[in-house]
């Protein structure tokens, strides 16, 4: 017999189960009206119809917006909450004007390929960055003595391509290898008085004669391996395999060349190092592609044979119909081009006259305007002022023809029935040698053109890059139309100081001078860089005076990258290769990350 607490229990579970059935009930007549009142899809075919033009148009649009708001919405949220980064791989060719021969820290002097590839692959102790100032390279850090004689180095752990742990060992080898003039190395003159010593693998103590001022510029010198180069001798160092097929401990590691059938080398590839010590560069390939001269190189850069140009010249750029795949930038770089007079090979030059009317007759300012089309400034000295800080220049060489044929009136050198002037049977006769650069052979010309107005004969010989680095090797010309770089903190010394007057000084124009001498000696050891300023200002006032050549300009440096490239920011440079002293943070792929992250 039921109890009432369990006929309550079950009146109370039938109610329950009632009102869910009638719940149920209400969904499924619900869901059914839904069904009922939603177009069938046949009805959806003859929606079009129904509706006239304009509620058509009306209900595409409200279709299109809610589509686009379904594809948007997540796109947005994705967008919004994640940034591009770099990202590993990808590739990037370049095209470089003439082809490498020593890719060499110790022989890479006067070849801008050697260079280029020097600096890829090799790593120095201090490196520029882009706003050109020095800052640790292979280094770790590094401290100077109080009175200006020793630097002491510490080496970040690195290896060198084949896998080696490159040493203290390595750089004390290198420096003295460069000290060594059996080797012939164009870095000789900047590591005379310098010891280099290593207590240890990682450090690396340099201990100078005398105090110079910029020391530290000659550390951005590549570091090469001794258990390479320690048993190649001094006579086959130029000729080693080594050359062409570098080991170093820069961000890229050479893989192949590719040689024509006349054996110059055609191209060269590269890729990343993924045991660097700044760790894997972005760029996995690097191309780099040798043209014999910058037309050649446009012509294979317009039929795609590379990605960017090492540079190209005011009047290219002007007439040349860059693509937008080209990101062209303008940089600082502390050169200038002259003319420097060999007075040893031509006897004219010995009258200081000649010289003068020389400097008169030079109209540096057409240059600039006609072959530069603008694209760089007038100087009237080695010594720029917007790199050294000092006053602007006081003896200027102005244009002034009829002062220049005064000059040579004065000195007894008059006009033949040619218009050629002659003295004691010998004519005002000069050659111009410069290389087949068009930039420089378009100068040549116009100085010509000028230089015979006031009498003299004047012959240009073109040579390729290669014979003019012999030529300067052997002084061979009576004057030389050719460019000098400095660095940003620049010594005159290797260009003009008469020790340097030999290869593999710099001394282009044979100069001479004891005071000028004693005054690049002085402010190699003057810390104050006020002080160091007033005696190179000395000095250009002797220098200008003797008028050993002639100033023209400085050109800004245009290269000409592929806008592909990113992470690419330069604003000065020592020299052009310096550009790719943070190629390893360039980059042409990119990810997706995390703003949060």
């Amino acid at each position: 017999m039921s109890t009432p607490n369990q006929i309550d229990d079950f009146f109370t579970a039938k109610s329950k189960r009632e009102k869910q059935s009638a719940s149920q009930k209400t969904k499924k007549q619900g869901l059914g009206w839904l069904r009922q009142s939603w177009p069938s899809r046949a009805q959806l075919h003859q929606l079009p119809r129904v509706l006239n033009k304009t509620e058509r148009r009306i209900a595409l649009g409200l279709i299109f917006i809610f589509a686009i708001a379904v594809i948007y919405i997540p796109i947005s949220l994705y967008a919004n909450g994640t940034t591009a980064a770099p990202d590993f791989g990808g590739s990037y060719s370049e095209g470089i004007i003439g082809e490498p021969r020593f890719i060499n820290p110790l022989l890479a002097q006067a070849n801008d390929a050697d260079r280029d590839l020097t600096t890829i692959i090799f790593s120095g102790l201090l490196k520029y960055n882009p706003q050109g100032e020095l800052v640790p390279d292979l280094a770790d850090n590094f401290k100077i003595s109080g009175d200006g004689l020793t630097y002491t180095f510490t080496l970040k752990p690195a290896q060198w391509h084949d896998g080696q742990a490159l040493t203290a060992g390595d750089v004390v080898f290198t420096i003295q290898t460069a000290q060594n003039p059996d080797y012939n190395s164009s870095q000789q003159i900047n590591w005379q008085g310098v010891k280099a010593s290593a207590p240890d693998d990682r450090t690396v103590i340099f201990t100078l004669k005398n105090i110079y001022a910029q020391f530290l510029n000659n550390l951005t010198l590549g570091i090469i391996p001794k258990h390479l180069w320690g048993d190649v001798p001094a006579n086959a160092f130029s000729l080693s395999e080594l050359n062409l097929q570098p080991i170093g401990s820069g961000p890229y590691v050479f893989e192949k060349l590719k040689k024509d059938n006349q054996g110059r080398v055609k191209s060269l590839k590269l890729k990343s190092f993924e045991n660097y010590y700044e760790g894997r560069p972005f760029i996995d390939n690097l191309e780099f592609v040798f043209f014999a001269s910058e037309d050649a190189m446009l012509q294979g850069y317009k039929q795609g044979g590379v990605d960017g140009l090492s540079l190209i010249s005011s009047k290219n750029l002007k007439n040349f119909s860059l693509s937008n795949r080209l990101n062209v930038q303008s940089v600082q770089i502390p050169r200038y081009f002259g003319i420097f007079l060999n007075q040893n090979n031509n006897p004219v030059l010995d009258d200081k006259n000649i010289r003068l009317a020389l400097n008169y007759a030079t109209d540096r300012e057409a240059l600039v305007t006609e072959v530069l089309n603008g694209s760089g400034t007038v100087v009237h000295s080695p010594v720029l002022p917007d790199i050294l800080h000092i006053g602007e220049v006081t003896t200027k060489y102005k244009f002034d023809l009829e002062f220049a044929n005064q000059i040579l009136d004065n000195g007894n050198w008059p006009r033949d029935e040619r218009g050629i002037r002659t003295r004691n049977n010998r004519e005002l006769n000069l050659s111009i040698t410069t290389s087949d650069w068009p930039e420089l052979v378009a100068v040549a010309q116009i100085i010509e053109q000028q230089w015979e107005k006031i009498g003299a004969s004047i012959d240009i010989i073109v040579l390729p890059i290669g014979e003019i680095q012999q030529r300067i090797r052997r002084r061979d010309y009576e004057s030389l139309l050719f460019g000098e770089i400095l660095s940003p903190n620049p010594d005159p010394f290797s260009f003009w100081h008469s020790s340097q007057k030999t290869d593999p000084g710099l001394n282009l124009a044979l100069y001479d001078n004891n005071s000028a001498d004693n005054l690049l000696e002085d402010a190699r050891q003057t810390i104050n860089p006020i002080e160091r300023a007033q005696k190179y200002d000395d000095f250009q006032k002797i220098l200008l005076e003797d008028a050993p050549a002639i100033f023209l300009y400085s050109p800004d440096y245009l290269y000409a990258p592929s806008k592909k490239v990113k992470g690419l920011e330069i604003r000065l440079v020592s020299i052009p290769s310096d550009r790719f002293d943070s190629i390893n943070t360039w980059y042409v792929k990119t990810k997706r990350v995390s703003k949060e992250g």
